[in-house]
C-alpha cells in the first residue's frame, strides 16, 4: 500500500516542485537565461499543473501517512548500525512530513488569497520546497530496496507487512487504493476549473471561476491598491523615458496611436487563469518614441500605493515582443478600473502578478 501510494505521491510532488521552480524563476528580476515569451500559454499550463498536482497530493499524503504511521511508533531495532539506519529514516520522514504539510497548507491558503502569517509566502514556500524534495530523495534512497520489492509483489501479498497489517479491516487494500485514486481525481476536478474553462461548472473549489469584467477575474481591486482617485484623474499621464528622452501621454494620446488586439491569457500564482482579447498600443511602439534600443529592460511603475508589485522589471525579450501591449481595452470594452484603467501591461507567458495595472511610468534602463 505504502509503495503504491508513495509512487503517485512522488510523481505529484515532483511535478509540483518543477513547476514551482518555473514560477519562481519567471518572477525573478534577474534571469541569466531570459524566460521565454512563447508559447503565450506556457505559464498558464505550468502554474495550473503546479496547483492541481499540489491538490492531488493531499489525499495521497494523508493515506500514505495512515499506512506508515504505526511504523514510526515501533521500538528501534537492536544493533548500532540498524539503529542509525532506522533513526535516519525516521528523521527524513519527520522532515518530509512537516515540510509537506506546511507547503500544502500554505499553498491552499495562497490559492484563496488568505495569508494569516507575517512571512513572505514566495520566499518561504520556495525554501521549504527544497527541504521537502531533499527529504523525499533521502527517503527514497533509504527505502529503495523495499520499494522495488513491494512494487514487484501483489498488493495483497503480506510478505513485507508488519504482523498487525495482516488483520482484515473494514476496507480491503484494493478498495482503499481505488478510494485514494478517486479522492485525488475528485480533488483535481473540484479545483481545475480555475485553469480549464470547460470544468468551471463542476469545479466547486475553484476560487477563481472566470467571473469578472470581460470574463477575467480580479485579484487586486483599485480600492485595495489605493488608486480609485488617481486612476480616473483627467490629468493622468503615462511617462515613457529612455536616457535623456521622455514623452508624456494621456489616455486619449494612447488611443490615438495604432491599436492592436491580442488574445492572451493571464495566469496567476494562485492557479487561476483566463484567456481574453486585449486591445491597446504595442509596447515597442511606445519605446520607439524615445529611441529605446532593442533588447532594453524596462522598469514598469504603477499608480498603486500599496502592494509588493507597484514596480516590476520587464525583460528585453518581453519588451520587444509584438504581442506585449499597453492595454486600454478588454473584450472590446474600455478597461474596468479593477482591471487597470486607464492603462495596464499585458505580455505573453508572464506571471499575472507582473502584468502591472494602472501604469504610470515606463523607464528604459541603461
Amino acid at each position: 500500500m505504502s509503495a503504491r501510494v508513495g509512487r503517485w505521491l512522488g510523481i505529484s510532488f515532483g511535478i509540483c516542485f518543477l513547476t514551482g521552480l518555473v514560477s519562481h524563476y519567471a518572477q525573478n528580476p534577474s534571469q541569466p537565461v531570459p524566460f521565454p515569451t512563447s508559447p503565450a500559454w506556457g505559464y498558464r499550463l505550468t502554474q495550473g499543473l503546479h496547483v492541481t498536482t499540489g491538490v492531488a497530493a493531499i489525499p495521497l499524503l494523508l493515506v500514505k501517512l495512515w499506512t506508515v504511521f504505526p511504523l514510526l511508533l515501533r521500538s528501534l531495532p537492536a544493533g548500532a548500525g540498524a539503529r542509525v539506519r532506522e533513526a535516519g529514516e525516521r528523521a527524513s520522514i519527520a522532515v518530509l512530513v512537516a515540510s509537506s504539510l506546511f507547503l500544502l497548507t500554505t499553498g491552499l491558503l495562497n490559492s484563496t488569497q488568505w495569508y494569516p502569517w507575517e512571512f513572505s509566502f514566495r520566499r518561504t514556500h520556495y525554501a521549504l520546497s527544497w527541504v521537502a524534495i531533499g527529504a523525499l530523495l533521502l527517503h527514497l534512497a533509504i527505502k529503495a530496496p523495499t520499494i522495488r520489492e513491494a512494487l514487484r509483489r501483489d498488493v495483497d501479498d503480506p510478505a513485507l507487512d508488519r504482523p498487525a497489517a495482516t488483520e482484515q479491516g473494514a476496507l480491503g487494500r484494493r478498495g482503499l487504493l481505488r478510494a485514494t485514486w478517486t479522492a485525488s481525481a475528485l480533488a483535481v476536478l473540484a479545483t481545475a476549473g480555475s485553469t480549464v474553462p470547460w470544468l468551471r461548472q463542476v469545479s466547486v473549489l475553484g476560487v477563481r471561476s472566470g467571473e469578472g469584467p470581460g470574463g477575467v477575474p480580479v485579484n487586486r481591486t483599485a480600492r485595495a491598491a489605493g488608486v480609485t482617485e488617481t486612476a480616473v484623474d483627467p490629468a493622468y499621464r503615462l511617462v515613457v523615458s529612455s536616457g535623456g528622452r521622455s514623452v508624456s501621454l494621456g489616455r486619449e494620446d494612447l488611443l490615438a496611436m495604432p491599436q492592436r488586439t491580442e488574445e492572451l491569457p493571464i495566469a496567476c500564482v494562485e492557479g487561476w487563469s483566463a484567456s481574453a482579447a486585449w486591445t491597446g498600443v504595442r509596447l515597442r511602439d511606445l519605446l520607439d518614441l524615445v529611441d529605446a534600443p532593442a533588447g532594453s529592460e524596462v522598469e514598469v511603475t504603477s499608480l498603486q500605493q500599496r502592494g509588493a508589485f507597484a514596480r516590476t522589471l520587464l525583460q528585453g525579450n518581453f519588451a520587444d515582443d509584438d504581442r506585449t501591449l499597453v492595454a486600454l481595452a478588454l473584450a472590446g470594452e474600455p478597461l474596468d478600473l479593477d482591471h487597470g484603467f486607464p492603462a495596464r501591461l499585458i505580455a505573453p507567458n508572464r506571471p499575472g502578478v507582473l502584468q502591472t495595472k494602472w501604469l504610470s511610468r515606463l523607464e528604459v534602463l541603461a
